[in-house]
């Protein structure tokens, strides 16, 4: 019986489908290959984690930041930190190319259409979330905290894994928050969301937008009006976007 039951499973359907086994086999080595890219990134970013950590740290040093680590291995942790950050973007990509050639077989010619769409926006979204904090966010931030010390006599010794954890942090925040239209446009394509209903919650998510503003910035309005004013522009190309793909769907069903 259990011999019936595995034929059956590896018969391949109508059409030339895979079989169950095929599947399975054909997952196992697009991970592998999404493991090999991995251990490739993190090996480059290893050696360049010098770099990348002086480069992080002249964020801290242009506002009289000064850097310390305060155990044996912290400061080699900081470069497996950031050798595996490093490894995952590097592998992101190709993570993504894998998973649209295992989907795409059972996807229509629409799907594909927008499955590579969302992969090739929300990479570069992630990416402007990324340079945004970098560039604008960051710097406030610094300047900010810093300003503290100079009304007391206090030194700044800044441990080397508490900062590179607090840069990444928020670098992580701003790319998934730049991540919204991409979310938007899935959501609407599967039906969960609509844009009547995004414009009608409109008031209710800038109230939430400023909020979110507030809890990851400090309490320094510039800052909080720079977080919020391009999240409300995210939130506005959203709705924009939901629209499109909703006329879209039904001038294709049409």
């Amino acid at each position: 019986m259990a011999t019936e039951t595995n034929k059956e499973t590896e018969r391949t359907e109508g059409g030339g489908s895979m079989s169950l086994t095929g599947h399975l086999r054909e997952m196992r080595n697009r991970i592998i290959v999404c493991i090999v890219f991995f251990i490739a990134g993190f090996a480059v970013c290893l050696t360049c984690a010098p770099r990348l950590v002086t480069l992080l740290t002249e964020l801290g040093t242009r506002y009289k930041y000064t850097f310390v680590y305060i155990a044996p291995q912290e400061l080699l942790m900081s470069y497996f930190t950031i050798a595996f950050i490093g490894g995952l973007v590097i592998a992101a990509p190709t993570a993504g190319y894998e998973t649209y050639a295992f989907c795409s077989p059972g996807l229509t010619k629409r799907e594909r259409f927008y499955f590579s769409l969302a992969m090739v926006f929300g990479l570069a979204c992630f990416a402007a979330g990324v340079a945004f904090a970098y560039f604008l966010i960051m710097p406030f931030m610094l300047n900010f905290l810093i300003s503290f010390s100079f009304e007391v006599n206090v030194t700044d010794s800044i441990s080397i894994g508490n900062y590179l954890n607090f840069l990444l942090t928020v670098f992580l925040i701003f790319g998934v928050i730049f991540e919204l239209p991409v979310v938007s446009v899935i959501l609407t394509r599967l039906g969960v969301i609509r844009a009547e209903w995004l414009v009608k919650a409109r008031k209710v998510m800038i109230v939430v937008i400023f909020f979110i503003a507030a809890v990851i910035t400090p309490p320094d309005v510039v800052s909080q009006i720079m977080v919020a004013v391009p999240m409300i522009g995210l939130y506005e190309i959203s709705v924009w976007l939901s629209y499109l793909v909703r006329r879209r769907d039904s001038e294709g069903a049409s």
